[in-house]
């Protein structure tokens, strides 16, 4: 193991600064919380547990550490996995903010980043100025809290969410004028399930902190709404085009395993290489003196070739500018010639934000790919298909749950299993971390180590958690097998779900019959018509989940913007959609979609009359 250079006078200059950031109660002292918030606020792509291993050897015989401690600590990490995103993080935090008060359970004070305030202002102001319903919050002063009071009545929040994932809410279900704090908590419930339905990670966010504009909170949510949205046509089954960047000896395959975020770097190489300029690694360090920026600019700028599209010339005379700063204000000045000036100002360029850089790179990409899809290329197109229902459901559920790393790509990225491991502790399956392989892992035999992941996985299922798992192995979730990999993965959503109806129930184990069972006692008592089971016709017509919801909250349907006889599909789906917001907005974290309602799929169907089960038990 190579031994780590000593420190340089700059260098414990640069830690005390950093000690200080983390400290923020100024004890002298950083404790274990303060530890793992910073991880968190690091976007470490780190799984959870790694980040636990760490923060628990770091914290081994005291819950406290001295500068001298965490001078070791840090400069350890320079020759490990993690040395530079962590140093980065900690010497980065210009423009955060600390948030009076601290949390209960942490001790810790919580912070925000002014820039990232201020972009998101910029973006909302401009995404949704047209927007009748949001004229009484909008545009909102980027250099005041405006935001989070704009928050606070859940109106521009659903309006983002459905920019992100047009026809996730529907627009009847959002209550706009009048407003009550009852009508206003509706509207949360209805923005926080929907953002989970999306696949936000909203555990830790509840009505209240968008109420009381929680700062942290706010951004968190936003943060994430926003890059849903920009990250959805960065994928090869909505833009064939993206086949452009296929390399020499690679596979679409290859190509179809990047992350959105390694596929927008590729896109921005491909680019540089095209103007012969040298190419980036990131979208932090490597952009901060504009001139990848201002070379990219020039690349994807309309040339007048194409019909209609008039011609935008760039000046790239800027790039003479000595001045960094400067230098990027004459960039932003180019990107806004098209339309693409959002997310950063200058400073956050040269300070190299990686998050609103990222964003930024999403934005233009968005607008102008300048991509062509390659016409002789020997490609299978019909191997490019984007995911089932089934699968976004499956994706966004995970998701939602905080799973780490990410799931861009159903199969892909959970070859390993280490999200399938994360999954059974939520269902509360103890895992044997120390049996588990953990990445990074060596190139040499990495398949062998990922195989072994989901044997143990498999096992698990098996003997933990006592699924029927009946022609399932290891090589099947490995090798990204569809059916084999949906049945497991079925069987741990519904368990999840089914625990939460037991935990409120006592205890008490829950089955289809004890569902079926309570819906009809519901359906009776509010004078409506039974179902037979979960497969039952009627259910097409999404009435029977309208008339449910209307017996846990009396009065919240309102029957007449339905259609209840003689529908057509068009009808029915109009229909399914109110009901899935409705369920969403009365607090039921409802993840099916208005389809599955209309086709009678059993099992989404059984789990939207779960959740509203639980939610009527909490009524009870």
């Amino acid at each position: 193991m190579t031994t780590p250079t000593p420190i340089s006078p700059e260098e414990q200059e640069e830690l005390r600064d950093a000690f200080a950031k983390i400290d923020v109660n100024k004890n002298g002292f950083i404790c274990k919380a303060e530890l793992t918030e910073l991880f968190r606020a690091s976007n470490l792509a780190l799984p959870g547990y790694r980040v636990r291993e760490i923060v628990q050897e770091l914290t081994k015989t005291t819950d406290q550490l001295t500068f001298e401690e965490f001078t070791q600590i840090v400069h350890g990490l320079k020759s490990s996995e993690v040395a530079n995103t962590f140093r980065k993080a900690i010497n980065k935090k210009e423009g955060i903010c600390n948030v009076a008060g601290t949390s209960e359970q942490s001790g810790t004070q919580h912070s925000y980043s002014e820039e990232e305030k201020v972009a998101f202002v910029n973006w909302i102001n401009k995404a949704l100025e047209k927007d009748a319903d949001c004229k009484h919050v909008l545009p909102m002063d980027p250099n005041t809290d405006d935001l989070f009071t704009a928050m606070g009545d859940g109106i521009v929040l659903c309006k983002m969410i459905n920019l992100s994932v047009p026809d996730t809410i529907d627009e009847r279900t959002i209550n706009k004028k009048k407003l009550t704090p009852f009508t206003i908590q509706e509207n949360l419930n209805l923005a926080l399930n929907s953002s989970s339905a999306i696949g936000c990670h909203v555990v830790n966010i509840g009505a209240e902190d968008l109420k009381e504009g929680r700062q942290h909170l706010v951004l968190g949510l936003l943060w994430q709404v926003i890059k849903i949205g920009l990250f959805a046509d960065i994928e090869l089954s909505r833009n064939e085009a993206l086949i452009a960047l296929l390399r020499d000896g690679e596979s679409l395959e290859d190509l179809m395993k990047l992350s959105p975020e390694e596929l927008l770097l590729r896109w921005a190489n491909y680019h540089l290489e095209e103007a012969g300029c040298a190419k980036i690694n990131n979208f932090s360090s490597d952009i901060k003196d504009s001139k990848a920026y201002y070379n990219l600019l020039n690349q994807v700028a309309p040339k007048g070739d194409e019909e209609g599209i008039p011609p935008i010339a760039i000046d790239v005379s800027g790039l003479r500018e000595k001045d960094d700063l400067k230098r990027a204000e004459c960039m932003l000045d180019q990107a806004d010639r098209l339309g693409c000036r959002q997310f950063v100002m200058p400073t956050d360029v040269v300070r190299g934000n990686p998050k609103l850089n990222l964003a930024f790179v999403a934005n233009l990409f968005n607008k102008y790919p300048a991509l062509k899809k390659p016409e002789n290329q020997d490609i299978d197109w019909s191997s490019i298909e984007g995911e089932t229902r089934e699968e976004r459901t499956f994706r966004n559920w995970m998701n939602s749950l905080g799973v780490n790393p990410r799931v861009n790509h159903l199969y892909v990225d959970i070859d390993d299993a280490l999200v399938i491991f994360q999954l059974y502790e939520k269902i509360k399956v103890p895992v044997d971390w120390d049996k588990v392989n953990k990445p990074p892992y060596s190139k040499l035999g990495s398949n062998m180590k990922k195989l072994e992941n989901c044997n143990y996985a498999v096992e698990l299922g098996k003997k933990e958690a006592k699924f029927s798992l009946v022609g399932i192995a290891g090589q099947d979730l490995n090798a990204g097998n569809r059916k084999l990999t949906l049945a497991l993965l079925w069987q741990l959503m519904r368990r999840y779900t089914l625990n939460i109806l037991e935990d409120l129930g006592d205890g008490q184990k829950v089955t289809d019959d004890t569902i079926v069972t309570w819906v009809n006692d519901m359906l009776t008592q509010a004078g409506k018509s039974k179902i037979s089971s979960f497969k039952d016709g009627s259910i097409s017509s999404s009435m029977p989940v309208l008339d449910l919801i209307d017996a846990i909250q009396p009065g919240s349907i309102r029957y007449d913007l339905l259609k209840t006889e003689d529908l057509t599909e068009e009808e029915k789906l109009n229909n399914a959609k109110y009901a899935i917001s409705m369920a969403r907005k009365i607090g039921a974290r409802v993840y099916a979609l208005p389809e599955d309602l209309v086709e009678v799929k059993p099992k989404m169907v059984m789990t939207v009359f779960a959740c509203l089960m639980a939610r009527g038990m909490k009524r009870a």
